[in-house]
């Protein structure tokens, strides 16, 4: 017997479609051999993980009906099959056609677990933050041990677990950032566009807006320069141009676009939705308007709408930093409200950003 009709064989019993004479005979072949039982009980358990499956896509599905309706007449008036004709086909080939299609949602059953998909409950809406390969990642804490043995100042060369962006709030060293980036860290350092490397602490968080405030505390930060940007406190409109700059890679990358929505995911009204490239690493950047006011900070991409992104409101940001207990400064944090971006083309405004824009380095024991 093949494998295909063993399988149909399994069906059949798992279904009740058997005889009673049929049945007895088949429990005697599994009582008797071991590998039959067991494809038995791993098919029962397949079959339950489709049903589960199933039940998880009907949500999705009636989510998606609306928008797709459209689309469905259309396809409908296109594609129209008699139903006859089906029901039929589903007489004859019954069995093949239930093995050839367990054998194909088994496959991608398998992708989705492996990739973690069935794992995750929103699906269509990932954080920003950017991994590091497990290999590099031991190549480089080793390195990072040699380092320490001759010079400490070299450690910050660990390009760490996870990576992403952060902007300066003030000139003496206090950056924002994304809470779910530097979450459950051990470490974290700031990477500025030259490549200088700078040891920070997190002061303060807001796990429910997903904002973190750092502080450099690194004996070799000298102070920057006066921000050229403010942060503006009212709603920007849906159409602005926009952009962002930030750390996808390992060189600062920038990314044009417009605000498509005056909130984000599942209508959350603490963010913009906009239309821009973002990839992991981009989480913490700052998201500015075309006169160079920081309107949001990026935090996450829809997975299945190219170019949609989501933007914490700068307004977030402001409340956050108010709420900053002042025993938790170091020093004084004084925002700027002057914008000297204005009137600056894109190049100009880039050139005075980048060095007010740092890669976040996450690290891990």
């Amino acid at each position: 017997m093949s494998d295909n009709q063993l399988l149909e064989v399994i069906e059949h019993y798992i279904n009740g479609e058997m005889s009673n004479d049929e049945r007895a005979r088949f429990e005697i072949l599994r009582n008797e051999n071991p590998d039959v039982n067991n494809l038995v009980n791993e098919h029962k358990h397949f079959t339950g993980l489709i049903k589960q499956y199933g039940e998880r896509l009907e949500l999705e599905k009636r989510l998606d009906a609306i928008h797709d309706e459209i689309d469905v007449y259309t396809l409908k008036e296109e594609l129209m099959i008699h139903p006859s004709w089906i029901v039929q086909l589903w007489r004859t080939h019954h069995s093949k056609i239930s093995v050839a299609a367990s054998i194909a949602i088994f496959a991608v059953l398998c992708t989705m677990f492996f990739t973690g998909y069935l794992n995750n409950r929103e699906i269509n809406y990932v954080k920003l933050r950017g991994e590091v390969t497990q290999l590099k990642r031991k190549t480089d804490l080793l390195n990072n041990k040699f380092n320490n043995l001759n010079s400490p100042v070299k450690k910050n060369n660990n390009p760490g677990k996870f990576r992403g962006t952060g902007f300066a709030i003030s000139s003496n060293g206090y950056i924002v950032t994304d809470y779910h980036v530097i979450n459950n860290a051990d470490s974290v350092y700031v990477q500025s566009a030259d490549g200088k490397s700078y040891r920070t602490k997190v002061i303060y968080s807001e796990p429910q807006t997903d904002i973190a405030i750092l502080e450099i505390n690194d004996p070799s930060f000298k102070g920057l320069g006066a921000i050229p940007y403010d942060f503006k406190k009212s709603e920007s409109d849906i159409g602005e141009n926009v952009f962002t700059i930030g750390y996808p890679r390992d060189v600062m990358v920038l990314g044009p676009g417009f605000l498509t929505a005056s909130s984000g995911f599942n209508g959350d009204t603490t963010q913009y939705q906009v239309s821009t490239p973002v990839d992991f690493g981009n989480s913490g950047g700052p998201l500015l308007d075309s006169k160079g006011n920081i309107i949001g900070i990026i935090n996450a991409r829809e997975t299945h709408m190219v170019g949609a992104a989501f933007a914490v409101k700068s307004n977030y940001l402001l409340k956050t930093i108010q709420d900053i207990p002042a025993d938790s400064l170091k020093e004084t944090l004084s925002l700027n409200n002057k914008n000297v971006l204005a009137g600056l083309s894109r190049v100009q405004q880039i050139k005075k950003l980048q060095n007010y824009v740092f890669m976040v380095r996450v690290y891990n024991q």
